[in-house]
C-alpha cells in the first residue's frame, strides 16, 4: 500500500529517515507563531464592521498573528480598483512553505499533515509534517539541480497525491512559481497552459488511477511538450509499477530525489511576489492565468479555513476537490497546512467502487469537516439513502458545498441524510479570482440561523454591493442585481499573467471602482445574499430578468429529477425563453407526467412567465471534469451552433454531446409537428 504513496522510491527513502528528526528546519522568524489565530477582539458584528471600515487594522493584526515572517511589512495595504492596483503587507518577507511546514515540524513533527485516500478502496497513507517537509526539501533541491530558479514557472500535471502537494510546496520553498494543471486536461490544453506560462519544467506521474481506471499521464505530457519549446526537463514519478517511455527530457523523479539532502534553505519572498498561476476559462475561450501572491493569499486561505469550517486543532479536514482547481489549492493544501491541520487527499470518485465511498471514508478516517460539490451530491441522490446510513458519520461537525449554487433537494439531503440534521451546513460562494471563500453562512454570531441554499453572510473584509443595469448601487433588501465587491481583500488575484489589461477589462471595466464577480445575486430583507447564477446565465423573458439557477432550483425540488440545466434561447415574442434539460431517476415513471408537474412547480414557485417553453429529458448533462455543467454547449445545440462547439477538452465525456444532439433532434421534430 505505502509503495504508491509519494512514489515508490520516495516512500523507501522516507523509511530510512525515521530518525532524522527536525534537522534542517528554517530558523525561527521575527513575527508569528504556530498558535491558533484569533480574529480581532469583539463580537462578530464588531469584527465585521472593523474589517469593512478599517481593513488595514483588521488584516494587519491577523497577519502578525497568523503568519511567520522573515521581515515585517511596513504597509498593510495599497489598493485602488480603478487603476487595478492591489498590494498587501508591502515590505514584508516570508516563505509559504515555512508557514505550512517548518513551524509545525518544530512544534509537533510527527503530527499527521496528509491522509491520502487512494483510489484503491479502503486504503489510506498518512504523511507526517516531518515527512512532508523532508520530501518537499528533496524535491526542491532536485528542481534547483535541474536549473529551476526563483521566478521560474513549473507545471504540475499530477492527480491528488502527497507528492503533488510536495511539488507545490517545493516550488514555494525556492521561489519558483507553480501552475497546477488538472490531470484530466488534454495534451492541447496542457500545452496551452505551459506555453502561456513559459514553464521550464513539468512534473508528472507515469500514470494516474481514478475510479479503477488507468490514466496515461506521461503519454499526454509527451504529446503536449512537442508543442512547448520552453520545457527543458520533465520529472516523472511513479504512481504505478508500469514502465513508460523515457525520452531525452525525462528524468526519473524518485531516483533524483534520493540523491538530495532532506534540507533546503527557504527563499525569503516578498509579500507580493507570485506564489502560483492558476488557469481558468475565459469568455473568449483563451484560458486566463490568474496570479496569486504570497502573504495575502496564504493569510486569507488560512483564516477562511479556520472560521468558515469551525476548524479546531486535531480535526481531520476532508475537502474532496482536486488540487488542479482553486478549491484544492486553498482548502486541501495551503489553508489547512498553514493551520497545522490534517488534510485529506481524495484520489478517487464518489461512486467507486460504490455510492458509499465518501461515507465509508468519513467513518474510517473520522473526518470532522466534509467539503464537496453540489454536482457530486446530486449524483449520489440517485442512490438509496442506505448507502449513507450504513456508515458512522458521527465525527462530522461541518458540511460544505462549493463550486455552484446548490439546489434545495441536494441541500436537504446533505443536511438531513448525511448530517443527520445536526451538522452545520455552509453553502460557500467564491471564485478562482477571489482566492478563498467570500460569502458563507459561517462565521456568524453564535447560533445564528442558516437558510437553505443561501451563502448568506459576507466574510470579514468582503463588502458586496448589487448593481442595476445602469451601474447604480441598489440599496436595501429584496433586490437583485450584479454582484460586485467594493473593497479589496488579501486573497484576491492580482492580475492575469502577462495581460493586466485583460484583467482590468474582465473585472473592473463594467463597474469602475468595483470588482465585478460576473455573478448575479439577490439580497433579502435581512441582508443575506443568495447567488442566482452567472450574469450570462440570466434570461430576459418578456422584460423579466431571471437567473437560470432559480428555475433549475425549482425543478430540482421534484423527487424524480436529480439534475437540471436551463438555458435561454431567442423567442419571437418574448425576446428570450427558457429551455430546460432534465435528467430523471430510473424509477421516475411517465416522463410526460413529470414534465407537466415540473411546469406546475416552476409556475407556483417563481411565476408563470418562468415556466420553460421547452423541456427535454436527457440521460446525462455535459460536464467538465470538475463537475460543472457546460451550459454554453447546451445553448449552442439549441441555437443551431452545434457545428462549432468550441473548446471541449475540459469535458468529462464528449459522447454525451452525441446523445443530447440525438434527443434534441427527435424533440425538435416532435415540437415542430405540434406547432
Amino acid at each position: 500500500m505505502a509503495a504508491r504513496c509519494l512514489g515508490r522510491g520516495v516512500v523507501r527513502l522516507l523509511g530510512g529517515l525515521r530518525g532524522v528528526g527536525a534537522r534542517g528546519l528554517a530558523a525561527p522568524r521575527l513575527w508569528g507563531s504556530a498558535s491558533a489565530p484569533a480574529a480581532p477582539a469583539g463580537s462578530y458584528q464588531e469584527r465585521i464592521a472593523l474589517a469593512a471600515s478599517e481593513p488595514a487594522a483588521f488584516w494587519g493584526l491577523l497577519a502578525r498573528d497568523v503568519l511567520v515572517w522573515d521581515t515585517p511589512y511596513h504597509t498593510v495595504s495599497d489598493c485602488d480598483f480603478r487603476s487595478g492596483r492591489i498590494g498587501w503587507f508591502l515590505g514584508g518577507q516570508l516563505n509559504v512553505s515555512v508557514n505550512c511546514l517548518d513551524q509545525h515540524v518544530r512544534k509537533s513533527p510527527e503530527s499527521v499533515a496528509l491522509i491520502w485516500e487512494q483510489d484503491e478502496p479502503g486504503t489510506e497513507v498518512r504523511i507526517t509534517y516531518r515527512e512532508l517537509l523532508e520530501t518537499t526539501c528533496r524535491l526542491a533541491n532536485t528542481l534547483k539541480r535541474h536549473g529551476v530558479h526563483r521566478g521560474d514557472r513549473v507545471a504540475i500535471y499530477m492527480p491528488v497525491s502527497p507528492l503533488a502537494v510536495a511539488a507545490m510546496l517545493a516550488c514555494a520553498r525556492i521561489g519558483a512559481i507553480h501552475t497546477v494543471v488538472f490531470a484530466g486536461f488534454s495534451a492541447g490544453s496542457l500545452a496551452a497552459r505551459i506555453n502561456d506560462a513559459k514553464c521550464k519544467v513539468v512534473i508528472t506521474f507515469n500514470q494516474g488511477l481514478r475510479g479503477g481506471r488507468v490514466v496515461e499521464l506521461k503519454k499526454i505530457v509527451d504529446e503536449a511538450i512537442k508543442l512547448c519549446p520552453t520545457v527543458q526537463h520533465v520529472l516523472v514519478a511513479h504512481r504505478t509499477d508500469n514502465k513508460v517511455h523515457m525520452g531525452d527530457l525525462d528524468i526519473p523523479l524518485e531516483q533524483e530525489m534520493a540523491k538530495e539532502e532532506p534540507v533546503c534553505a527557504p527563499e525569503s519572498m516578498g509579500s507580493e511576489d507570485t506564489l502560483f498561476l492558476l488557469y481558468t476559462s475565459g469568455s473568449t475561450g483563451t484560458p486566463k492565468g490568474l496570479v496569486h501572491t504570497q502573504a495575502g493569499y496564504l493569510l486569507y486561505a488560512a483564516v477562511t479555513h479556520r472560521f468558515v469550517f469551525d476548524y479546531r486543532p486535531g480535526d481531520v479536514f476532508g475537502c474532496v476537490a482536486d488540487i488542479g482547481w482553486i478549491t484544492g489549492h486553498s482548502y486541501v493544501v495551503y489553508g489547512p497546512l498553514c493551520n497545522g491541520a490534517t488534510s485529506v487527499l481524495f484520489e478517487s470518485t464518489p461512486v467507486y467502487p460504490d455510492a458509499g465511498r465518501y461515507w465509508e471514508m468519513v467513518q474510517r478516517l473520522k473526518i470532522n469537516q466534509f467539503y464537496g460539490a453540489p454536482t457530486a451530491f446530486r449524483l449520489l441522490l440517485k442512490f438509496e439513502d442506505s448507502w449513507v446510513k450504513k456508515y458512522d458519520r458521527s465525527s462530522l461537525r461541518t458540511l460544505g458545498s462549493v463550486g455552484e449554487p446548490i439546489n434545495h433537494e441536494a441541500w436537504e439531503w446533505l443536511h438531513r441524510v448525511v448530517g443527520d440534521s445536526r451538522c452545520t451546513l455552509v453553502d460557500t460562494w467564491w471564485q478562482t479570482e477571489t482566492g478563498g471563500i467570500c460569502i458563507s453562512p459561517r462565521p456568524s454570531e453564535e447560533g445564528a440561523e442558516i437558510l437553505p441554499c443561501m451563502a448568506m453572510r459576507p466574510l470579514f473584509g468582503i463588502v458586496p454591493v448589487l448593481m442595476d443595469e445602469k451601474g447604480n448601487v441598489l440599496k436595501g433588501g429584496d433586490v437583485s442585481g450584479a454582484l460586485c465587491l467594493s473593497q479589496a481583500w488579501p486573497g484576491m488575484a492580482r492580475t492575469i499573467f502577462g495581460d493586466h489589461q485583460r484583467f482590468m477589462d474582465a473585472y473592473f471595466k463594467a463597474y469602475p471602482g468595483y470588482y465585478f464577480t460576473g455573478d448575479g445575486a439577490y439580497r433579502t430583507e435581512d441582508g443575506y445574499y443568495q447567488i442566482t447564477g452567472r450574469m450570462d446565465d440570466v434570461i430576459n423573458i418578456s422584460g423579466h430578468r431571471l437567473g437560470t439557477a432559480e428555475i433549475e432550483d425549482a425543478m430540482a425540488d421534484h423527487p424524480a429529477v436529480p439534475e437540471t440545466a436551463v438555458i435561454g434561447y431567442p423567442h419571437d415574442i418574448k425576446g428570450e425563453a427558457a429551455f430546460a434539460f432534465i435528467v430523471l431517476k430510473d424509477d421516475a415513471g411517465d416522463a410526460d407526467v413529470v414534465v407537466k408537474e415540473l411546469r406546475s412547480v416552476v409556475a407556483s414557485k417563481i411565476a408563470k412567465y418562468a415556466v420553460p417553453d421547452q423541456v427535454l429529458v436527457v440521460k446525462r448533462l455535459p460536464k467538465t471534469r470538475s463537475g460543472k455543467v457546460m451550459r454554453r454547449l447546451l445553448r449552442k445545440i439549441v441555437t443551431g451552433g452545434a457545428q462549432d462547439l468550441g473548446d471541449i477538452t475540459t469535458m468529462e465525456d464528449p459522447t454525451v454531446i452525441t446523445e443530447i444532439l440525438s434527443a434534441y433532434q427527435e424533440h425538435k421534430d416532435k415540437w415542430g409537428a405540434a406547432q
